[in-house]
């Protein structure tokens, strides 16, 4: 999976899950603010990602994904090869 299908899919899974639209969504934004994240809906977040990815992002790597570049980046370096 390339990076541009990776930014495209998580993209459109977000603006789907948390129902805003795409175009608050830079690579620079922060997630937190940008989806609007209390805790419940973080949990909502990973566990989205980890089922969508087969990935497993354990608690100590989160403070590592602060911004979307950051998730992307972080889905790109964890996909099973």
């Amino acid at each position: 999976m390339t990076r541009n299908e990776i930014v495209e899919q998580v993209n459109n899974m977000l603006s789907e899950e948390f129902e805003i639209e795409q175009s608050e969504f830079t690579p620079e934004a922060s997630l937190k603010e940008t989806l609007q994240l209390d805790s419940i809906n973080l949990v909502d977040l990973i566990a989205l990602v980890q089922m969508t990815y087969k990935i497993t992002i354990p608690v100590s790597d989160l403070h590592q994904i602060q911004t979307f570049n950051n998730l992307y980046d972080y889905i790109e370096e964890h996909l099973p090869a």
